[in-house]
């Protein structure tokens, strides 16, 4: 009897099913943001597929704290998942996060985000400027334009005293060389503070004036070939609860996200421009910068860059890895 007994309680709980790790992914971007739903949502799904259910992804709703809480969130176990730009963070953290930040570097997201996680996760060891967590992904968006609703600037002086807003790095110190005065702001905050006229302009892609619907308050949007600016952002898990993962399973979630994940997320940062251009049609005078400013971005930009590279110190090349960047998203070394 005793036996029949443990027989039937070892199948109760043979076919009692293992509980999934559910892992909480907090989200700031709206939550129909193309990127949301294009990217980081397949994304969920297919962690728990390619672990047969026993990890879950849960994407909040609302998110967990302030976009630019959300790196430190992750780090410390506020949430398990978390993403943002590196931008957002107002220490230097993320130094050589900026390699993917700068002007002329590629009009397409899948290139732009494949060459970041390759020399940033590579040579410039990103897994150190994110201590704690667990690189998932690494990634831009594409091609960051200058959006105005006063003129279409054709001269450096018609950029003398606009009010920008910048998410931070790269672009609010190329603003400032400009004559512009560049405003930080996260992105939910912008339609409100240009709605009120609090800022002139922004720094954005085109499928962020409609994912924060901008189109009304937006007159005027410069082009550069290879952007005037771009955006890099980590896609990351608590270390901890990583490691609490079985090796299986880990591996199983790497193998979909990396680089996977980059031309994962770069497509749907491209067909959410193309979308949003078709949907915007002429309601914004797109144009591409004048030879004049696209020289003057140019030896700002240089110099930028140079700059960048120095604070690098031994052991990291910023020239050679934006040189090999620019190979690899076919821009060239210009």
């Amino acid at each position: 009897m005793k036996s029949l007994k443990l027989a039937l309680a070892g199948l109760l709980l043979s076919a009692t099913p293992i509980l999934a790790e559910e892992l909480i992914m907090s989200s700031w971007l709206p939550p129909k943001h193309p990127i949301v739903v294009n990217a980081f949502e397949p994304w969920a799904e297919e962690v728990e597929a390619v672990t047969d259910g026993r990890v879950t992804v849960r994407i909040t709703g609302k998110p967990l704290g302030s976009p630019p809480a959300h790196f430190d969130m992750a780090r410390d176990g506020i949430a398990d998942i978390t993403y943002g730009l590196h931008s957002f963070t107002e220490d230097d953290r993320f130094t050589r996060a900026r390699l993917g930040q700068f002007s002329f570097l590629g009009d397409d997201a899948v290139a732009n985000s494949q060459a970041y996680w390759s020399i940033y996760g590579g040579q410039l060891d990103a897994a150190a400027e994110h201590e704690g967590t667990h690189l998932l992904g690494l990634f831009m968006h594409g091609p960051g334009l200058l959006h105005n609703n006063k003129l279409k600037i054709e001269t450096v002086d018609d950029m003398q005293g606009l009010k920008i807003r910048v998410p931070g790095g790269y672009v609010g110190d190329l603003i400032s060389a400009l004559g512009a005065t560049p405003l930080f702001m996260s992105s939910p905050e912008v339609y409100e503070k240009l709605s009120r006229g609090v800022i002139d302009g922004v720094a954005f892609t085109y499928e962020a004036l409609t994912a924060f619907n901008l189109t009304d308050d937006i007159k005027y949007s410069m082009t550069v070939p290879g952007g005037i600016y771009n955006t890099t952002w980590f896609f990351v898990i608590n270390e901890d609860k990583w490691n609490s993962i079985s090796e299986e399973d880990r591996a199983a979630i790497d193998a979909i996200s990396g680089e996977a994940f980059a031309e994962r997320v770069g497509k749907a940062w491209n067909d959410a421009d193309t979308a949003a251009q078709e949907e915007i049609g002429d309601r914004i005078d797109f144009y591409e910068a004048s030879p004049e400013v696209v020289e003057a971005l140019r030896t700002k930009a240089s110099e930028l860059e140079q700059g960048w590279a120095d604070s690098l110190g031994d052991g990291y090349n910023g020239t050679a890895a934006l040189a090999e960047f620019r190979k690899m998203t076919g821009v060239g070394a210009e």
